[in-house]
């Protein structure tokens, strides 16, 4: 997996790396900081320039259908989710596989994403060595295509937005990291929108309709990275997480029942950023509704935390632990994976 890879191996690579490069022709305040503000570049035809390192934020679009009712989506695609739910999402092709990530390869903040853009084609380089091709030349899309991982992408402007329709996807990728499946007949339309020199918002419209009884859509943001480059990250290299996934949902502790006060304790805004994106955080709200614990991102698809003692929870099948300091105050909560544990720091409360 990729997270584990990261915090591991990062003093290690560091030096070996461009990691400090500052990035040419980027604005700059006074003080010599990036200017993410300042106007979006544009190319010699007038067009945006999407060019950059970017970081992707799903919010909480790592499941996509968080949005939709349970009878949008086909019986036998919400079975097979909660299935992969249950087993850990172990046979996850793309995260314990090592196949790219397909179309859902926005959703996936850990890796960055690297935008060249000419006239004639949108190139997308992914840190696992996959890539994308969006052709800008006014070429159709090809008809009865060999499907393939990332599918076949072309676009055209709308104003400032880039439209890119995109299809021939094979199906032995997941749709998202919650395990919903796609079929091949799978088309996605993206509307992507520089906002300014920092801030880009990716727009997706899902259309498959042997998965969903109707196209839906979810907005990505996205956060230009200064100064750096992207890692080169092979999965299989040195991979040793596929022997510990053996375990299924059954597996975790029986819920608890706790007191409010005590529940009350962990409620606040809490923040986490991947180690090599990060500043692109994420926003993680807990709260407190009927006597229950909920986590929920940037107020979206709450999702309830079932205790399992007083400070460590279950969310589905994760481990969440809140830690507190010597006075007894919250001040974070960790995320249990295999490689190592996630710490996602509380906000301040607003007074």
């Amino acid at each position: 997996m990729r997270v584990g890879l990261i915090l591991f191996g990062l003093s290690v690579t560091l030096s070996a790396q461009w990691l400090h490069r500052p990035t040419p022709e980027l604005p700059r305040t006074p003080d010599g900081k990036p200017d993410l503000f300042a106007p979006a570049p544009r190319m010699a035809d007038g067009k945006p320039d999407l060019s950059g390192l970017w970081g992707m934020d799903p919010g909480g679009y790592g499941n996509m259908a968080i949005d939709l009712k349970p009878e949008d989506v086909k019986p036998w695609a919400a079975a097979l989710a909660k299935e992969r739910a249950a087993n850990f999402r172990r046979d996850d092709p793309s995260q314990y596989g090592c196949l790219p990530q397909g179309p859902r390869a926005n959703l996936y903040a850990p890796e960055m994403e690297k935008f060249i853009q000419t006239r004639g084609v949108l190139v997308i380089l992914i840190e696992d060595l996959t890539y994308r091709q969006i052709f800008l030349d006014g070429r159709e899309l090809p008809v009865d295509a060999d499907p393939s991982f990332m599918g076949h992408s072309v676009g055209h402007w709308d104003g400032d937005t880039l439209v890119v329709e995109s299809t021939g996807f094979k199906d032995r990728t997941w749709l998202d990291m919650a395990g919903h499946p796609h079929t091949e007949a799978l088309r996605i339309t993206e509307r992507f929108h520089r906002r300014d020199f920092g801030h880009m918002e990716i727009s997706e419209t899902i259309d498959d309709p042997g998965v969903f009884n109707k196209a839906f859509t979810i907005t990505i943001k996205a956060g230009l990275v200064p100064d750096t480059e992207i890692l080169e990250y092979v999965c299989l290299e040195n991979e040793k997480d596929r022997q510990h996934f053996t375990g299924t949902s059954d597996s975790i502790p029986p819920a608890l029942k706790l007191t409010p006060d005590v529940l009350a304790q962990y409620v606040g805004t809490y923040e986490f950023a991947y180690p090599e994106n990060p500043t692109v955080p994420g926003t993680y709200n807990v709260t407190l509704a009927d006597g229950a614990l909920f986590l929920d991102t940037e107020g979206r698809g709450k999702t309830p935390l079932n205790p399992v003692s007083e400070t460590v929870f279950y969310l589905r099948d994760v481990r969440i632990e809140f830690i507190k300091d010597a006075r007894g105050a919250v001040t974070s909560f960790k995320r249990a994976y295999v490689e190592g544990d996630l710490e996602y720091r509380r906000k301040p409360d607003r007074k």
